[in-house]
């Protein structure tokens, strides 16, 4: 579904993504793992269009991507939940919802797919004129991944979904991106909480360093004598 070869991006002139290539097969979940600034939330960027690389190239569904433009990225079927959701606080819960049905072929479908994320959130539908500023941390971000569904994707991106929650609703939210990947929307996530990255995992790639040093399938992962002293404390 998603292709990323040799990719290399720069933040002016300094580079943060070094020669980056990776795959994700259809009805995957691809957990993206590593430290903090090791370039995880540069790569979503690039695939999303809002950075271009200097170097190399990203196809979605056989289609070269990376000289597209973040609209016309989602247009065909990426929607991308960035760290800390970015909801529109002074917009009410609906409308942040609507927001994101935005694209054209979307748009005529966005009451079905209002409903449809009613069923996935019911807490949604009662707040729905409800200040998006006023929820709750964990509120928040899921409000701010029924937004990316209203677009009726093909490919979620999620980069740091379980950031600043309390341990009850981590589980709760990993619980639910497995629901999603069962309803046919393939999943890659960038997660600091790699046991619970992994955890729901197909496969995973380790980036460090703006490199991919590791990949594989979850088991492969568990069992690496780094990921347990680095990551897993083991």
């Amino acid at each position: 579904m998603l292709e990323v070869k040799n990719l290399d991006t720069f933040y002016g002139k300094i580079q943060a993504i070094w020669g980056v290539s990776l795959r994700i097969d259809e009805d995957e979940i691809v957990s993206l793992v590593g430290a903090n600034s090791a370039g995880k939330s540069t790569l979503l960027n690039t695939i999303s269009g809002m950075l271009h690389p200097a170097s190399g190239s990203v196809e979605f569904l056989s289609r070269r991507i990376d000289g597209l433009s973040p609209d016309a990225i989602v247009e065909l079927g990426i929607s991308y939940v960035p760290e800390g959701g970015r909801l529109f606080n002074e917009m009410t819960v609906r409308e942040n919802l609507e927001m994101g049905a935005y694209p054209r072929q979307t748009w005529k479908r966005r009451k079905e797919s209002l409903e449809q994320i009613y069923q996935l959130f019911p807490f949604l539908k009662a707040r729905g004129a409800q200040l998006a500023r006023t929820l709750s941390g964990g509120e928040r971000q899921m409000l701010a991944m029924g937004r990316s569904l209203m677009a009726r994707p093909r490919l979620c991106m999620f980069d740091e979904p379980s950031y600043g929650l309390a341990p009850l609703l981590v589980k709760e939210l990993f619980h639910f991106v497995k629901t999603l990947n069962k309803q046919d929307i393939t999943i890659l996530l960038v997660e600091q909480n790699i046991r619970h990255a992994l955890d729901i995992a197909d496969r995973a790639y380790l980036l460090e360093n703006g490199r991919i040093v590791l990949e594989g399938p979850r088991d492969l992962f568990l069992q690496n004598d780094h990921i347990k002293k680095a990551y897993l404390g083991l």
